[in-house]
């Protein structure tokens, strides 16, 4: 094991500039590592058992000018493709993202807002002071077991305002505009061709229009997500009579009423769900929609003990039952964020 941490740690030595950073950099990722509790640089201070004034030494490797972030993101990237399995779906590469709010008591601390919270849990308070993360990850398999490693992880809202400052590394985008730009630097920077799998909340018009710019006509980056039940999408454009504009849309249709409308049509199939199998009936439709995008969806209607879910894709080629069993991988990240929440 320790052969093999030594030989991902010397993968890093080209991102400093000075040895003596990079040193501290193995010293600080051991220390992470072992550390028994989560209390910061004192934790990694007293588990391997360092001098009390290595602390402010400590200190200035995190804002020393011998490394960027940036260049340690990109290493890490090719890291987990080399020596990660990491698990494809039709020779892509399988991403998982999500966003995560973490409360935190200090009303004046950077990047702390009021944020609100999507749940069903009537555990969670509605608002929250807190932090907004984002995070990618790449999916792994060994064998049977499924993990999620995490790829990057930085604060998406409430520094907007410092965006401009010499030398910030915040972005005044929106969280699901800087998702889709994080999916798409690993996927061109190390992965090649990708699926990234997002939740519900990701699928607005913002994003699809900035993964089609960054996209051109390679199609690197793909995304499986959720369509909320009240979405309305549009049926392709008819064929142009050459009589006036070309249309850009057919009629509307609400993707939750084929459910009822279009039952016959429906299928069942064993797919394998959260880890075991199970018997789900499906429907698929290629639909347009974005209001004023009109992007072409592949929509994926599934019953599944009762309760009608409408998956999405914007790659048209994967099956439907593709579809649903990349969506079920999203399970294998929450481990991963909770172990960040404890971070």
């Amino acid at each position: 094991m320790l052969f093999f941490i030594n030989e991902i740690l010397k993968e890093f030595i080209t991102c400093f500039s000075r040895k003596a950073a990079y040193h501290w950099f193995v010293i600080i990722v051991v220390g992470l590592m072992i550390r028994g509790d989560h209390l910061g640089v004192t934790s990694v201070i007293r588990d391997l058992g360092l001098r009390p004034e290595c602390y402010e030494t400590m200190m200035h490797f995190f804002r020393s000018s011998a490394y960027t972030l940036d260049s340690i993101t990109l290493c890490w990237y090719k890291v987990v493709q080399k020596y990660a399995p990491v698990y494809h779906e039709n020779d892509r590469a399988v991403l998982i993202g999500d966003g995560v709010k973490q409360s935190k008591e200090g009303r004046f601390m950077p990047a702390v807002k009021k944020l609100h919270q999507e749940s069903e849990d009537s555990s969670k308070a509605e608002y929250i002071y807190g932090h907004m993360f984002g995070g990618i990850g790449a999916l792994v398999r060994k064998r049977t077991k499924w993990f999620c490693i995490p790829l990057r992880f930085t604060i998406q809202d409430g520094l907007q305002e410092t965006a401009d400052w010499e030398g910030s590394i915040y972005s005044q985008e929106s969280h699901v505009v800087q998702m889709i730009r994080n999916g798409h630097e690993a996927a061109s920077v190390s992965f090649g061709g990708s699926i990234l799998t997002l939740d519900r909340y990701f699928l607005t018009v913002p994003a699809l229009r900035t993964l089609k710019e960054l996209n051109g006509d390679t199609g690197l980056l793909q995304i499986v997500t959720k369509a909320k039940k009240n979405c309305t999408a549009y049926e392709m454009a008819p064929e142009y009579a050459g009589v006036g504009r070309p249309r850009l849309k057919g009629p509307s249709v609400k993707v939750n009423d084929l459910f009822r409308c279009e039952r016959d049509r429906f299928q069942k199939a064993d797919v394998e769900i959260y880890g075991k199998v199970q018997t789900v009936e499906y429907h698929s439709r290629d639909l347009l929609w974005g209001k004023g995008l009109y992007m072409p969806l592949r929509f994926v209607l599934v019953k599944l003990d009762g309760v009608d879910s409408i998956f999405v894709s914007t790659d048209l080629s994967l099956t439907p039952l593709t579809i649903i069993k990349l969506y079920s991988y999203r399970s294998n990240i929450e481990s991963c964020f909770r172990q960040f929440k404890q971070d």
